[in-house]
């Protein structure tokens, strides 16, 4: 059992916007079909993903990012496996940043009118993010203005040398919305593409306060086969049956 999963089982009440990335493609992984597509310990990997996401929200909007090629796909597994949950559908461009700017501007009437206060930007592809992560990181970032989670790194294990901490930064990565979409927005005006959120926010919002969250080394992110392999046996670990 992880640290986050200490945590109790307590519903936030932030109001919060989850959107979960699926628009990637299937090269890495060696597949014809999206990785997050493919099946996890009986259900989908998106589907965990979504449903660890928005377990402990009294009231979120739910937002999955995919390829426009997956929409049936997409509508068929949201029925049969997240039928319990409100998910709504965008899709996704070519990048990772063009995805996560649809999400937004998708969601630019909520966040200009106050109904969500706070964005979690989460890869699909992590379907091992516990909800309890989610909401620390979504509590995190509405009282600091941004919130990601880390795991620090051996050095010796990247080849440097160096002699302040290394991190892996992983998601669910969560902002204020309205400094968030104004980031992403100033970014499409300038041609600016960042490799994860937190980047687009630390070019466009310096100051404002992002801090980091110890992670659990088990939130893997499933890029290659073996990968799945590794989230079964921590599912198995953590006594997940569905």
């Amino acid at each position: 059992m992880g640290k986050h999963d200490t945590i109790a089982d307590m519903k936030s009440g932030i109001k919060a916007a989850l959107v979960v990335l699926a628009a990637g493609s299937a090269t890495r992984f060696g597949h014809t079909t999206n990785k997050v597509w493919l099946p996890l310990s009986g259900r989908r990997i998106i589907s965990r993903s979504l449903t660890n996401a928005a377990k402990n929200f009294k009231q979120a909007r739910i937002v999955l990012v995919i390829n426009p090629d997956d929409e049936a796909l997409a509508q068929e597994v949201i029925k049969r496996e997240m039928a319990g949950l409100k998910i709504e559908v965008v899709y996704g461009g070519s990048t990772r940043h063009e995805s996560e700017h649809n999400a937004l501007t998708y969601l630019a009437p909520a966040i200009n009118s106050g109904e969500v206060e706070v964005v979690l930007i989460h890869d699909g592809a992590r379907p091992l993010a516990t909800p309890a992560l989610f909401v620390e990181i979504a509590d995190a970032a509405h009282r600091h203005g941004g919130a990601i989670p880390t795991i620090a790194v051996n050095p010796r294990e990247m080849d440097m040398v160096r002699s302040d901490t290394v991190v892996r930064v992983q998601t669910p990565q969560g902002f204020t919305a309205p400094q968030l979409l104004e980031a992403y927005t100033k970014a499409a005006a300038d041609g600016f593409n960042g490799t994860d959120t937190a980047a687009c926010m630390e070019k466009y919002f310096p100051n404002i306060t992002t801090v980091a969250i110890t992670a659990d080394a088990s939130n893997v992110k499933i890029t290659y086969p073996q990968d799945l392999a590794i989230a079964e046996h921590v599912l198995a670990k953590r006594g997940y049956k569905d």
